[in-house]
């Protein structure tokens, strides 16, 4: 069983992983296209700066006895993610548009971030 702070913090793992997850997918698309040298390395510093908290995330959950076991695609609407606790098993079940456009919030907060800085 989750308490609310694990499944907060479980949550923000899984939108991490699957933000790595689709950066890792365009990056060999992008590596094709011919203005690959300008997008390339704005590809790469958005991939480190999400895999630095994405690790940091993997860890906290790590030290709570948490992990997660397997996503499995229900149906074109609905994914269930199964997680392995210290204790009981626990299977969550997501929306897929709602997980794909959380991932797309993410990208572009980092991005807007990332620009703000500058």
């Amino acid at each position: 069983m989750l308490n609310p702070e694990q499944r907060r913090l479980f949550h923000k793992f899984l939108i991490l992983e699957m933000a790595v997850q689709s950066l890792q997918r365009d990056f060999s698309v992008i590596e094709n296209l011919k203005m690959s040298k300008v997008y390339l390395p704005i590809l790469d510093k958005l991939l480190k700066e999400i895999s630095q908290d994405y690790y940091d995330s993997k860890r906290l959950l790590a030290k709570e006895k948490i992990r997660l076991f397997k996503v499995e695609k229900i149906d074109e609407y609905f994914s269930d993610v199964h997680i392995a606790t210290a204790g009981n098993d626990v299977v969550l079940r997501y929306a897929n548009m709602a997980l794909k456009t959380q991932v797309e919030k993410l990208l572009i907060s980092y991005q807007n971030k990332d620009q703000a800085l500058n």
